[in-house]
């Protein structure tokens, strides 16, 4: 693969190293080429616009992210965000009192709030810890079970640590104890593999911004076909329907399929952005995308060893990850984060600790000016603490 062409298609190398691609990952040109067409052919014929057809570019997008994900394109729904995918879930489904939900500790907010109305109905909130190691993790997590657990929702990767969390396992064991498995594949989707079938994974959300390279605001609800009528929709709206295309006489029965959780007329631009990136991340291959964002996280990762950094993904070596998380003794990682901003390389201070998360479009030579930069203001750090002294 050429990656000199492709980082050659970023402008934004231009101007800054990125390694916050976990956050917000930022657009190539070919993303700009497709709205620019779109915009164009929008102006000259309005919805007639063949690049604004909302069945084709959805349909195209579906096939996409189905082949990706292991699953079939009726159990996926385009929504805004993977809070609203969540939301969706979790107001779907009932619940006993005295039923437990486990979730995640320092988990994303997305996969927080949608569920605490649960405890005002007597439904009790349990909180995995988070463990050093996957195995360790899995294990953990196993002994908080009971016989009164109804749902399990985790991060497929933990956005503070970078840690991979044992899907396959956690999943299998799940169907075997009938509790229904939701997943926050935010962090994980386009950088792990993520086979929804083999994970036995009943319920899904994740945003398009971050390692499919999409566009902000736009996300993805996945809903096994098996288990979609336990989801009862909260909201309906004009696309819920059966033959949305004709307004009247209104109609009761909903899609039979995910799309029954679509509402309303949606935003094409996304949607065009959106495919834009996914076609070509598909074109270079996913796996090979994910072998050099692994490639690259391993590179940056000896990068930070040899300036006296420790890794936090050494804990767990089997597992690759493209979220490398990194602290050192004596260093302050939020003005660390600043000063590199300073420097136009941009990352994020994640529970105390440094977070970087290359992408493909990037070059070893800009993690190795990444690195000179955190070393130089590592000793500008210290030799101000030394002079307060």
């Amino acid at each position: 693969m050429n990656w000199r062409h492709v980082y050659e298609n970023y402008p934004i190398n231009r101007e800054r190293i990125w390694l916050n691609n976990c956050g917000i990952t930022p657009a190539g040109t070919h993303i700009v080429k497709a709205m620019n067409r779109f915009m164009n052919d929008y102006a000259l014929n309005g919805v007639h616009a063949a690049t604004a057809d909302y069945g084709r570019v959805r349909q195209h997008i579906k096939a996409i992210l189905s082949a990706l994900l292991g699953c079939a394109p009726e159990e996926l729904c385009l929504v805004h965000n993977t809070a609203e995918g969540m939301n969706v879930i979790s107001r779907g489904l009932r619940f006993e009192p005295g039923d437990e939900i486990i979730l995640l500790e320092n988990e994303y907010p997305s996969n927080i709030y949608p569920w605490r109305h649960w405890r005002d109905k007597g439904v009790k909130l349990l909180t995995a810890p988070m463990a050093a190691t996957p195995d360790t993790f899995f294990e953990e997590l196993m002994a908080m079970v009971t016989t009164r657990t109804r749902l399990i929702t985790l991060s497929a990767v933990h956005w503070c640590t970078g840690m991979p969390l044992p899907l396959a396992r956690i999943g299998e064991f799940c169907r075997d104890r009938e509790i229904r498995f939701v997943v926050d594949g935010a962090q994980g989707v386009g950088m792990q593999p993520m086979d929804v079938r083999r994970m036995h994974i009943d319920f899904m959300a994740f945003s398009a911004w971050k390692w499919l390279m999409g566009p902000l605001g736009l996300g993805v609800l996945y809903i096994a076909e098996n288990r979609l009528a336990e989801l009862e929709p909260v909201f309906v709206g004009t696309e819920s329907v059966v033959m949305d295309e004709v307004y009247l006489p209104y109609k009761r029965e909903l899609k039979p399929t995910a799309d029954r959780f679509g509402f309303s007329t949606s935003s094409i631009g996304d949607w065009v952005y959106f495919l834009a990136a996914l076609t070509y991340l598909e074109q270079i291959g996913f796996d090979s995308v994910r072998d050099r964002i692994f490639e690259l996280a391993e590179y940056l990762k000896q990068r930070l060893r040899n300036i006296g950094f420790q890794v936090l993904s050494d804990r767990f070596p089997e597992h690759p990850t493209g979220i490398v998380v990194c602290e050192k003794p004596g260093v302050q990682s939020g003005p660390m984060v600043q000063r590199l901003a300073n420097q136009k390389v941009v990352a994020a201070e994640r529970l105390g600790r440094i977070r970087f998360s290359p992408h493909i479009y990037l070059s070893e030579y800009q993690i190795d000016a990444a690195a000179r930069s955190l070393s130089q203001a590592c000793m500008g750090q210290m030799y101000a603490q030394s002079m307060r002294r």
